[in-house]
């Protein structure tokens, strides 16, 4: 009977150890799979947390941006109101230019004050745009009047005339030269 009794205790002991290793085996896949599913949300945390900072990045260069733009052309509306101003001294100098000599001191002071005018357009970015009498005409970059026939064969097609100067403010362009082409 001994016999049995010790194939009893060596069944309840391999019993007991079956049992503590189906314990262990159970809490450390339980400790796993927490500690993956911890991984897998820190990680997912981590992708938010650096796609709303490249967003907020993006965010500030865009508003930089933005805000150099205005600045920029912050004045654009004054500007392009004295652009008129700036016609009536040329058409005044030319005016001047014909009528009285050329040592008038008229002349000299319209001129002067004309230079310091547009010195200080300039400062503030206004650039005037470069048309000549015979260029090539384009609609992107100029505004056509109208069309008279060409006084030659050479400017057809081309600028026969120059009606307004054209302007612009930084890169953009605030007003197109008028012209007049030949067709």
């Amino acid at each position: 009977m001994k016999f049995k009794n010790m194939g009893k205790k060596d069944k309840i002991e391999d019993i007991e150890n079956n049992v503590e290793e189906a314990i262990n085996e159970a809490t450390q896949t339980e400790e796993v799979s927490i500690e993956d599913q911890l991984k897998e949300e820190l990680g997912k945390e981590k992708d938010k947390f650096l796609r709303l900072f490249a967003e907020f990045e993006n965010y500030k260069k865009r508003t930089t941006k933005e805000r150099m733009e205005l600045f920029r052309t912050a004045g654009q509306e004054v500007i392009q109101s004295l652009l008129p101003v700036m016609d009536d001294f040329d058409r005044a100098i030319h005016e001047i230019s014909k009528t009285q000599d050329q040592d008038n001191e008229l002349l000299t002071g319209v001129e002067l004050i004309r230079n310091k005018f547009k010195s200080t357009l300039n400062s503030k970015g206004l650039e005037e745009i470069d048309v000549q009498i015979g260029d090539v005409f384009s609609a992107d970059n100029h505004e056509a009047i109208t069309q008279i026939p060409a006084p030659s064969d050479d400017l057809k097609g081309k600028i026969v005339d120059v009606i307004e100067k054209g302007y612009k403010l930084g890169d953009k362009v605030i007003r197109f030269p008028k012209v007049i082409t030949g067709f």
